[in-house]
């Protein structure tokens, strides 16, 4: 259940004082997560670091960092935490959440969030079963029509690179599997809206710049 004290990266010549603010300067408070804090069980620690990292790949974040500590304050000193965080970022990577993650310091992970198009791709790349597509017909039926333009565009797009038929039919269905992916990874809030619309919109320039 327990938590570690984080002990910062000692480098030649630097205090851990100084790599904790090179830190700070590096990846900002929007792009730290600390799971020390409150010292959280394992299941509790993964739910706030899918819930961070979908997060960050939203907001476009070149880099994260995810401080689990070492497990020195966890019962008997058996680590919790990290050990669930490398089980998690191996299964967000499977999901298209993750690109990468490395090692920072024995008690931290560097993680590079994927592209918001792994959403949609990594299921296939990776030989998996997509999410069912689970849309609340309601919120759906309530967009605003800039929102539901921007997943039109974003569908359109995505059946052109795949090759399929671009009929009506596929559109409404795409449309609605992108809708369903991307809230996914969009909390609830009043601007909720803008946000997918945002994210679709990032999503079709990453389709058209890969070409």
């Amino acid at each position: 259940m327990g938590r570690n004290s984080r002990v910062p990266r000692k480098t030649e010549g630097h205090t851990p004082s100084v790599a904790a603010a090179f830190d700070e300067l590096r990846f900002g408070r929007e792009n730290t997560l600390d799971l020390r804090t409150n010292l959280p069980s394992g299941a509790e620690a993964v739910r706030r670091l899918e819930a961070f990292l979908r997060e960050r790949q939203m907001a476009q974040a070149s880099e994260a960092l995810v401080i689990t500590g070492r497990g020195n304050q966890s019962v008997d000193r058996v680590a919790v935490v990290r050990p669930a965080v490398v089980t998690a970022l191996s299964r967000l990577r499977r999901l298209g959440v993750v690109e990468s993650w490395q090692e920072h310091t024995p008690g931290s992970f560097v993680v590079t969030p994927a592209a918001i198009t792994a959403l949609f791709e990594a299921p296939r790349r990776h030989g998996e079963r997509e999410h069912p597509v689970v849309v609340d017909a309601e919120e759906f039926a309530g967009l605003t029509p800039e929102t539901r333009l921007a997943l039109r565009q974003l569908a359109i797009r995505a059946l052109q690179g795949l090759g399929a038929p671009t009929d009506e039919r596929y559109v409404f269905d795409e449309m609605q599997r992108q809708f369903s992916a991307l809230g996914r990874s969009i909390q609830a809030g009043p601007d909720r809206d803008a946000r997918l619309r945002a994210a679709a919109e990032s999503a079709r320039d990453e389709l058209d710049a890969a070409e």
